[in-house]
Parts: structure tokens; C-alpha cells; sequence
């Protein structure tokens, strides 16, 4: 029975993990069954081949990624269709020779069209169906790209329709999550950057944690882009998510800068008098950005940011203390070049980042139109 309990708690956890996967999967089912049994039903010719194989293809897994991917499909297949129909009919192609010299005569143009203008992706594939399945099928070249029109109109609008009433996956949801994603990877590497300025830095550590950081970034702008989309559903309308996504990349970028000056440690007399600080920064600016995070996921109330605060005035005043005590003019000119200037640039990236975290990580929430 415990065992039981242990793997129905295990199942629930995995799919909580994985719910926006396991509604694409089924948005996609229902899609494909969808466009098959409305083919069936107008009798389209291959069982409707082509209706369910689009409205796969558009299926994504936000309601915005949905719309934008129809909208450029819709848009390719309209003029591969007319173009390939209009050469098909004006150039006679009786022979093999000569129904080769149409096709390079429609795929070309086609693809010139689809390298200027990314919309325009399938109208090459789009002209060599209507061209090459009349050959087979004793269709009319009007026909077939009439036929393909309509399948493709049809999988297209099964496509949205399901992405829109099947358990609707809006993509503003989907960015909360990844902005919480980039937050706790940002949280896991500021301690570990912070660390390079009393020891010699886990370059292959936070190198990867830097990766997956703006792999997290990239994701989160795509979905930005389709949230905006969204937007222009009034069923779907939500606050614009491009203010968090830019805020979250000024933050990227603030601990980059902090990372290129942690490149080597500071000499010891300054590593000694700075360790201490540093490590309460990290640690107190890492939980808040894992607060943080898990307010922007469960639209809750932020922590407080006075501890990130404290200990970042604290840092401040013993790096005014080093000053004040000459103990910089202890260093070799060498040092001074390289170790003092890298010193002020640290903690101007300290205070850069005390900066991006009172003026934009206080209300993210608010950002995305959720009042705590």
C-alpha cells in the first residue's frame, strides 16, 4: 500500500513537472483526430493527408506559438499554390524533361521568396505537391491547388481552434515559468562568481551555469514574442511579459560584468578584508533570486529586499574602509594596474546589480500584471 502511495505521489510530481508537455501532447492528439474525421466527412482525397499533417504541424505548444505558425503556413501555402498552379498551366509539361524544367521554374522563385521573407518557408514544398501530385493523381493542376488550399485551411483552423479550447496553454503562463527558470540558474552562479575574488574561479562551472543562463534568456524572448501575439486575442488578452524579459536580460548582463572581473582573484591583503562580504552578498542576493523565483511561478508575494540590501551597503563600506586605509598603496604598480582598477570595476558591478535588483526585481510580478 505505502509503495502504491509512493507512486501515485511520484505520478502526480511528474506530471505537475510536466504539465504544459503532457497538454501539447494531447492538444496534438485531439488535432490530428480532429482534421482526420473532418476529411472523412468531405471525402478529401489520400484521407486527408495533408489536413492532418498541417494541423500537426501547427499545433504548438502556446496558444501563440499556435497562431503564428498558422499565420506563416497559411501565408506560404497561398502563394506556392497560386504560383505553381499559374506555371503549371501557362508552360506545357508533357514529357519528364519538360515537367523538370517547370518544376525548377516554380521552386526556384519560391525559394528566392522564402530566403527574402521567412514567411514564405513552405511555398517551395508547397509548389512541388501541386505540381507533382497532379502528374500522379490525374488531378488538374487548378484542382490540386485548390485541394491543398483547403486541407491546409483546414488543418490550419483545427490547429487553432483546439490550441485555443483544448486546455490552452497561453504562452504568458510559459514565460512566468522560464523568467523563474533564468532566476534560479542566476541565483546558482552569482555565489560561484562572487567566490573567483578570494579563490580561483570554477571556470567550467560557471561557464555551463552562464550557458544554460542564456539558452534560458533565448527561450524566454521566443515566448515573449508569442505572448505578444496573444495578445491580439481578446479571449487571451494579458499584460505585456516584454518588461520582465528585458529587465531579466539587463540582470544577465550585469552578472557577466561581474564575472569578467572575478576572472582572478584579488590579491590577499584585499581578499581577506572582502571574503566575508562577498560571501554574504552571494548568499543573500542568491536567496532572494530564488524567492523571487518562486513568486513569479506561484503569483505570490516577493521576499523582502533588505537583506540583499544590508549586505551589499556592508560590502560598499569595507571596500570604502580599504581606501581610507591606503592598503591599496601597499601594491605593486603591476597589482594596482590590474588588481585596483578590476577592484572598482567589481564593485561597480556590485552596485549595478543592487541597482537592477531594487528597480526591477522588486515587483516582477507587478511587471507581468500580477499584484501580489
Amino acid at each position: 500500500m505505502v509503495t502504491i502511495e509512493a507512486a501515485l505521489r511520484w505520478c502526480r510530481a511528474q506530471a505537475g513537472a510536466y504539465r504544459a508537455q503532457l497538454r501539447f501532447c494531447l492538444r496534438m492528439t485531439v488535432a490530428a483526430v480532429l482534421a482526420f474525421a473532418l476529411t472523412q466527412v468531405w471525402n478529401l482525397p489520400l484521407h486527408g493527408l495533408w489536413a492532418v499533417l498541417t494541423a500537426v504541424v501547427l499545433t504548438q505548444i502556446s496558444v501563440g506559438g499556435s497562431l503564428h505558425a498558422t499565420t506563416e503556413y497559411v501565408m506560404g501555402t497561398i502563394a506556392g499554390a497560386i504560383y505553381a498552379g499559374g506555371v503549371g498551366v501557362l508552360v506545357p509539361h508533357t514529357t519528364t524533361i519538360a515537367l523538370a524544367g517547370v518544376l525548377a521554374l516554380t521552386i526556384a522563385p519560391l525559394a528566392y521568396a522564402a530566403a527574402v521573407k521567412p514567411s514564405f518557408r513552405v511555398a517551395p514544398f508547397t509548389g512541388a505537391i501541386v505540381l507533382l501530385i497532379s502528374t500522379q493523381f490525374g488531378e488538374g493542376l487548378i484542382e490540386s491547388a485548390l485541394y491543398r488550399l483547403v486541407e491546409v485551411a483546414l488543418g490550419g483552423g483545427v490547429a487553432v481552434m483546439v490550441s485555443l479550447l483544448v486546455m490552452p496553454e497561453p504562452a504568458h503562463g510559459l514565460g512566468l515559468d522560464a523568467a523563474a527558470r533564468m532566476l534560479d540558474l542566476l541565483a546558482r552562479l552569482l555565489p560561484k562568481l562572487l567566490a573567483g575574488f578570494t579563490q580561483e574561479l570554477a571556470v567550467g562551472e560557471t561557464t555551463r551555469l552562464q550557458q544554460e543562463a542564456g539558452l534560458a534568456l533565448a527561450q524566454l524572448q521566443t515566448i515573449t514574442t508569442e505572448a505578444q501575439r496573444e495578445r491580439h486575442v481578446t479571449l487571451l488578452a494579458a499584460p505585456d511579459p516584454a518588461p520582465l524579459a528585458r529587465t531579466l536580460l539587463r540582470l544577465r548582463h550585469d552578472i557577466v560584468i561581474v564575472g569578467r572581473a572575478a576572472a582572478t582573484p584579488l590579491p590577499k591583503t584585499l581578499a581577506d578584508r572582502l571574503g566575508s562580504p562577498l560571501t554574504h552578498v552571494g548568499e543573500r542576493t542568491s536567496a532572494y533570486l530564488c524567492e523571487s523565483a518562486k513568486a513569479l511561478v506561484s503569483r505570490g508575494s516577493l521576499p523582502p529586499l533588505e537583506p540583499s540590501e544590508e549586505a551589499l551597503a556592508t560590502y560598499n563600506s569595507e571596500v570604502i574602509a580599504l581606501h581610507r586605509e591606503g592598503l591599496t598603496l601597499t601594491l605593486s604598480i603591476s597589482e594596482r594596474w590590474s588588481n585596483s582598477s578590476r577592484s572598482a570595476s567589481h564593485s561597480s558591478s556590485c552596485t549595478g546589480i543592487s541597482a537592477i535588483l531594487g528597480a526591477a526585481l522588486r515587483k516582477p510580478c507587478r511587471l507581468l500584471g500580477h499584484e501580489p
